[in-house]
């Protein structure tokens, strides 16, 4: 089963992130952690978190084992950029983008398995009502 968690509208262009994003695609979910944990870019905290989202929800909302969880896909595309101004020589004014990043995450792995529900009898009022006064009269 797959389960999937997106962090929209990063502020990071995504070369800077996809250069995280190659260290741990399709890495288990533990070992991804560990390396973006010792990892020095910027994006690699970004990428975490979406990750532990991913995680929290393969765990909580579909029950799979956390512990063999897989990154199946991990995907940086581009986001809107925030245009913006900087004052040049002789009064002008140049423009330029400040990028922003989608980062989507694909997580698979296998299902817990379900602990059997106890069955409840389900008695009617009536019926052991008669029976009981059936026994109570052949006593």
């Amino acid at each position: 089963m797959q389960v999937k968690a997106e962090s929209k509208a990063v502020r990071i262009s995504t070369r800077k992130a996809r250069l995280a994003a190659d260290l741990v695609r399709g890495r288990t979910v533990n070992d991804a952690l560990v390396i973006l944990e010792h990892t020095p870019v910027r994006a690699a905290n970004y990428i975490s978190k979406t990750i532990k989202s991913a995680q929290a929800n393969a765990v909580n909302n579909h029950g799979l084992k956390e512990d063999q969880l897989v990154i199946d896909q991990l995907l940086v595309n581009q986001a809107n950029a925030l245009k913006r101004y900087r004052p040049a020589a002789r009064g002008r004014a140049l423009s330029f983008k400040r990028p922003s990043s989608h980062i989507k995450v694909i997580v698979s792995g296998p299902k817990k398995a379900s602990k059997p529900k106890a069955k409840k009898e389900t008695t009617d009022n009536k019926a052991t009502t008669k029976e009981s006064k059936k026994t109570e009269e052949s006593k």
